[in-house]
């Protein structure tokens, strides 16, 4: 796997490269307008996503991005940042939007690995919980994620 603006490999990792308290982050993706009134438009279509006037009267009071689309962006920047073999696979977990995004803020992903489990039933597997902050660029948290995740291991070992 190579990314766009590095041709080196990337090296995928295994829950054997994963240890408690780990942290990744992500580059800085900043969002636009269009951006968003375009995916609101497409999934969730409401006034303060779509419209700017509207927006103004918001409880907002301004655009503000889906928190859908928040989750969007953060699933994009996870995969470009955490590059684990087979995909990011999730199980669910807690989610929530403490503050909204507006057009122009930067948004980064920061990703601590909280806890890592080898699967006793699959040992080619097992899942690993990270919590996923994603912040605007004053350092604010625009979403908070702790999912579980699946992922492959590097050797399979017999079961305790």
């Amino acid at each position: 796997m190579t990314s766009a603006a590095d041709p080196q490999p990337v090296r995928l990792l295994y829950l054997e490269d994963l240890s408690i308290g780990q942290r990744f982050r992500s580059p800085p993706r900043m969002i636009e307008a269009a951006e968003m009134m375009a995916f609101a438009r497409d999934f969730d279509p409401q006034p303060f996503h779509t419209d700017m006037d509207a927006a103004k009267e918001s409880f907002f009071g301004s655009l503000a991005a889906s928190g859908w689309h928040t989750a969007a962006i953060t699933m994009r920047l996870v995969i470009d940042t955490l590059p684990i073999a087979g995909g990011v696979i999730g199980a669910g977990g807690p989610l929530s939007w403490p503050k909204p995004v507006f057009a122009g803020d930067t948004l980064a992903v920061e990703i601590e690995v909280l806890e890592t489990t080898p699967s006793r039933s699959r040992p080619e597997r097992g899942s690993m919980v990270i919590r996923i902050l994603t912040r605007n660029q004053h350092g604010d948290v625009v979403q908070d994620f702790t999912p579980r995740v699946m992922l492959a291991r590097r050797a399979s070992v017999s079961p305790p």
